[in-house]
Formats: C-alpha cells, sequence, structure tokens
C-alpha cells in the first residue's frame, strides 16, 4: 500500500453523541488518500461500537483500543504509527468540511509547508449555528510565515486541529505532547513548540473545522482542569530556555500568553482552588520578573500596576480578581435581561433573555 497523503488522528473518549457526525465528515473527504486513527479509551461503551461499525467497513481505517491516560498519551500512541506524508488532528466532538484536508494539502504541496493552519467555526449544537472564529485576523494569510518574520503568530489561539503538519518536520524535532494524567489543555505546549519550529508556515482565512463550543465534558467546562495548564507552561518555558537562538522572537509572545491564560483561568475556576493557583502564578512570574523577561512589549499589554500586585501583594491582588469575578458576574446577568453586542462577528440583541436578533457578519469581516 502506497505512503497515504494524510493520516488524521482522533483520539475518542466518551463522545457517543458526536462521534458519527465526526467520522462521516472524515470518511467522505474529497482528498481519499488518507489514513483515518482512531484511538479510544478502550472501554465497552458505545464509542467502541461505533469504531468498530466504521472499521469494518473502511479500510482507510486504523484503531487502537487501549487505556492511554488522558489525551496526549493518546495522541502520542496515534503519531507512532501515522504514515501519512501530513497529520491532521481532529477531535472526536467537531466535525470538518468535505474539502478540508483537499484544500490544505494543496496549499502544503504548493509551499513545501511545515504546517498549513485554517480558520475555523464556533459552532453551537443546540442552536445548529456556526460562526466564523476570525482566528486569524491579525495574521498575514497565504504567505510563508515564521517566528523570526512575525513572532505574532505565536499569539493566536493554539487549535492545533485546524492544521496539518509535515510528519517529517514532527519526526525531526520529535514533537509530542505532554502525557500528564488526566491532562487538560495539552495541546498548549505541541501549538507553541510546531509554531516557534516550523520553517514554512502558511496559513488560509479560509475555515473549515466546526469546533464545538457546548460539549459538556469538554476541558473548558471542566472548572475543575486546572493545574495541568501549569504543566504545560514549565514544558514551554524548559523549551525557549532550550532554544537560545529563537528566545528574542518567542519568549515575549510565551509569556503574554501565560499570563492572559493563567488570568482566565483564575476568573473560572471554583473558588477552592484560586488561592494554590494564585500561589503558582505569583511564583512564576515573580521568577521571570528578577530574570529581567518582563519586557516592554510585555508591558504594552499588561498593566504594570497588575503584574506588582501579583508579585508583591497577594491579597491585593486576590482582591483584583475577586472583583474582575464580581463585573463578570453582573454583566452577564445584565446580558440576559438586556444587552446589545456588536464585536468583529455578530450583532446581538437580547431583553429579557429572548434573543431579538442575531446577525452574523463574520462573511463580511473576516476573509472567506
Amino acid at each position: 500500500m502506497s505512503q497515504p497523503l494524510i493520516s488524521i488522528i482522533v483520539p475518542v473518549y466518551k463522545v457517543e453523541k458526536y462521534l458519527r457526525q465526526c467520522i462521516e465528515s472524515i470518511i467522505n473527504q474529497t482528498l481519499t488518500d488518507i489514513e483515518i486513527i482512531l484511538i479510544d479509551e478502550g472501554d465497552l461503551d458505545e464509542c467502541r461500537k461505533i469504531i468498530d461499525e466504521y472499521e469494518a467497513k473502511d479500510k482507510r481505517i486504523k484503531t487502537i483500543h487501549e487505556k492511554n491516560g488522558g489525551y496526549g498519551a493518546s495522541m502520542n500512541k496515534g503519531f507512532a504509527i501515522a504514515s501519512g506524508e501530513y497529520i491532521g488532528i481532529v477531535e472526536a466532538d467537531d466535525f470538518v468540511d468535505k474539502n478540508m484536508f483537499l484544500d490544505l494539502y494543496k496549499i502544503a504541496k504548493e509551499n513545501d509547508a511545515d504546517i498549513v493552519k485554517s480558520d475555523f467555526y464556533n459552532y453551537n449544537t443546540v442552536k445548529n449555528q456556526s460562526i466564523k472564529a476570525c482566528n486569524l485576523i491579525k495574521v498575514k494569510t497565504n504567505k510563508i510565515l515564521n517566528v523570526k518574520n512575525n513572532p505574532s503568530i505565536l499569539r493566536i489561539v493554539p487549535s492545533i486541529w485546524s492544521a496539518i503538519y509535515k510528519r517529517e518536520f514532527l519526526k525531526k524535532y520529535n514533537i509530542k505532547f505532554l502525557e500528564t494524567k488526566g491532562g487538560s489543555y495539552q495541546d498548549t505546549s505541541f501549538a507553541f513548540k510546531t509554531l516557534s519550529l516550523a520553517e514554512k508556515i502558511v496559513f488560509t482565512p479560509k475555515a473549515y473545522l466546526y469546533y464545538r463550543t457546548d460539549n459538556e465534558s469538554s476541558s473548558v467546562n471542566n472548572s475543575e482542569k486546572v493545574f495541568p495548564i501549569c504543566d504545560e507552561y514549565t514544558e514551554i518555558t524548559n523549551f525557549v530556555e532550550s532554544h537560545p537562538d529563537l528566545k528574542e522572537y518567542i519568549n515575549t509572545p510565551k509569556l503574554l500568553n501565560q499570563y492572559f491564560t493563567y488570568l482566565w483561568n483564575l476568573k473560572r475556576i471554583k473558588p477552592e482552588f484560586r488561592e494554590q493557583f494564585i500561589d503558582k502564578f505569583t511564583d512564576e512570574f515573580r521568577e521571570f520578573y528578577n530574570k529581567n523577561e518582563l519586557t516592554k512589549d510585555f508591558y504594552k499589554k499588561v498593566d504594570p500596576k497588575i503584574i506588582n500586585l501579583l508579585i508583591n501583594d497577594k491579597k491585593k491582588f486576590t482582591d483584583y480578581i475577586d472583583r474582575l469575578i464580581r463585573k463578570k458576574l453582573r454583566h452577564d446577568k445584565r446580558k440576559k435581561l438586556f444587552s446589545i453586542r456588536l464585536n468583529t462577528s455578530k450583532l446581538n440583541v437580547i431583553l429579557f433573555g429572548k434573543q431579538l436578533i442575531a446577525k452574523d457578519f463574520s462573511r463580511w469581516l473576516c476573509k472567506l
């Protein structure tokens, strides 16, 4: 059998509600020369039955049925058996446009790219509504980029599943996922490493993947899965230090990502985890401050007064976080009563909890 053009890896865990839609969207790709690797946790549940059913009728499907210990371990097992020229990732609660992998592969071959990355849609299951994320609106598209000529690419949302990666590139640098047990956010360090090391990255503004935003079991909806993000940034910090030739380009974007990710986490986690997380936040950024790593470019995005509270006054910083949380709660409460919101993609008008207007402008405001 000849080498497939793309190996598509699908980690599967308790997604029986969405798994058929995901697999159907992959097996019906206009690019037929693909390898589909389905990796599940080995439970004899409905997911196993669905996977076995599709494996029996499509020879392009390979399966792994065993306890993997989490997302990172599953992905690494998929990498180990993938044979495609490029590798794609689709999470089992998402689905993709039928032309995604053909279009991305064509761009990859035209540019001999290490990575081709597209925009994506935020998809709401209940409303059957998709809104373009406009994730690449500040990135030059249809051009060859890397961190040395455009460090800002590190500031986009990771979205590792809206891309394909040259397999030889991943092997050359031995890029894998962390295997923290039961961890979440394990795409964070993978995204940072790949974007930092790739010499040829092409971004396309077209969206193909439908990222499901209302899966109740998703990591972003689980307030207890908070500390693995610290493991990811420890890994990224070690990566930066081990690549002194890249540090001047990648360290400030890394610090900005870390700061705003930690801040976002603090506003959503349960109160009993907050003090411990603030301690972690403080310790890490005090070290960066003492090493003079918080540059002028960092402070263009972050208020120095807040950094000072974080490093020197835990009580006042905690009060600041409490104010942010209360402000968010008031804002959410008002939104349920009445709100008018216009952003880069959508106009929403809500009165007494009822949506009166929902106008999507993304096809005009984002490049399609």
